[in-house]
């Protein structure tokens, strides 16, 4: 299936509060997929509220300036509203040292410490590099060593979890981090918080018109 057919799975698109909307009009099992893939993949733990009324996607790159700019204002909403669902979308397109920083933070999830490992690495002030990445997982109780082999035991698995982070952004056009699905939305680019607390009142809206 080609990407922009793919893309299709989830919504198309429409023109709703200056925003490229994502309508539920597809159908069958792999729209449902999709759907599912992009929402709730078992693979990425969750934050916020997990049985939170919207869900925000964001697909972003540790080495991201805007990303970095972006977290503390989403964490910020995601709190102050206290029904929203975020998931967290590895999308490494900054090179190698991404690469390393997103296997290694989904490796650190098979110690339970992914929340840990994010946030030391989105909250990261300088250029990462391998052991910039293993320095600040350390520092936020991550036991290096065994991510480090659970990076390779459990590779297959999270390179293929990249790979559909991957195969979604490129199906939904994105051009670069950060970038979001806010509830049935596609939201490209940086947004501030009014931008998010309107795109969010949108998404409520257009789940309720669906009631």
């Amino acid at each position: 299936m080609k990407k922009t057919i793919a893309a299709l799975a989830i919504a198309s698109s429409v023109a709703i509060g200056g925003l490229a909307g994502l309508s539920s009009t597809a159908s069958g099992e792999g729209a449902d997929a999709f759907r599912e893939s992009v929402l709730r993949d078992p693979d990425i733990p969750s934050m916020g509220n997990p049985q939170g009324d919207i869900t925000i996607v964001e697909y972003f790159d540790y080495q991201c300036p805007y990303c970095k700019k972006v977290a503390p204002e989403l964490m910020k909403i995601a709190k102050e509203d206290g029904k929203l669902r975020i998931v967290m979308k590895d999308w490494p397109i900054f090179g190698g040292a991404s690469r390393y920083a997103a296997r290694m933070v989904l490796a650190a999830r098979y110690q339970d410490k992914y929340h840990e490992a994010h946030a030391a690495l989105i909250g990261a002030t300088t250029r990462l590099s391998e052991q910039i990445v293993r320095d600040l997982m350390s520092k936020a109780g991550v036991d290096v060593d065994r991510a480090v082999k659970d990076m390779t035991t459990h590779g297959p698995a999270i390179d293929a979890l990249l790979a559909r982070n991957n195969e979604q952004a490129e199906a939904f056009g994105f051009q670069g981090t950060p970038a979001f699905i806010i509830g049935t939305f596609r939201v490209p680019g940086v947004l501030d918080a009014a931008g998010f607390k309107q795109a969010i009142a949108d998404a409520r809206a257009a789940a309720r018109a669906k009631k």
